[in-house]
């Protein structure tokens, strides 16, 4: 695989790789999405397994009735001197579930890894779940790597504060939910 440019796949529209392998020098830049609507379970596994390789990698979901949706990302550091990023947004309503479970594994002697992932989830409703599982395995010395997740509801004081403005609630709503969003959304063409 050479570098890309923005690979977007639709879940459960789209055929999906299990499985993808980066060399060295080669670049992966690649978006997930699952449309309102959709239920899925995916497990992708990227491994990096030359010198130089990277991936920048992001995925989002809206889920606002009684939609199932399971992602499982596995990012593999084989070999020294690679990066990756990972981010995931999600929105979830009604009674709809949605779990999104990360490992980053950092093979022993690969030094100079650097790698992030990050999972953040909006809850619209009290019948909502979703869970996050962001992990690191971590068997190399001299790595920057990071994790987290965050899982919460719509800010009321911006909803306040919007409506305050003459701003309906619904549409108040709608744009916090579009700013949540964003920083995945905007990597469509």
């Amino acid at each position: 695989m050479e570098s890309t440019d923005n690979q977007i796949i639709v879940l459960g529209r789209d055929p999906v790789p299990s499985v993808i392998h980066l060399e060295a020098g080669e670049s992966l830049r690649m978006t997930l999405l699952v449309p309102e609507g959709v239920s899925c379970s995916h497990c992708l596994e990227i491994h990096l397994d030359g010198p130089g390789a990277s991936l920048d990698l992001a995925g989002a979901w809206r889920c606002t009735s009684s939609e199932n949706v399971r992602l499982q990302v596995i990012v593999r550091h084989n070999v020294p001197g690679c990066t990756s990023e990972q981010l995931f947004k999600g929105v979830v309503g009604g009674s709809a579930r949605a779990e999104f479970g990360g490992l980053v594994y950092v093979a022993p002697g690969a030094m100079k890894t650097v790698a992030h992932q990050q999972a953040h989830s909006l809850l619209l409703s009290p019948d909502a779940f979703c869970e996050a599982r962001p992990q690191l395995e971590i068997y190399a010395d001299d790595v920057v790597c990071s994790h987290g997740a965050t899982t919460g509801y719509l800010n009321p004081e911006e909803l306040f504060y919007m409506r305050s403005r003459g701003i309906p609630e619904e549409e108040a709503r709608a744009m916090q939910v579009e700013a949540f969003l964003a920083p995945v959304l905007n990597r469509m063409p």
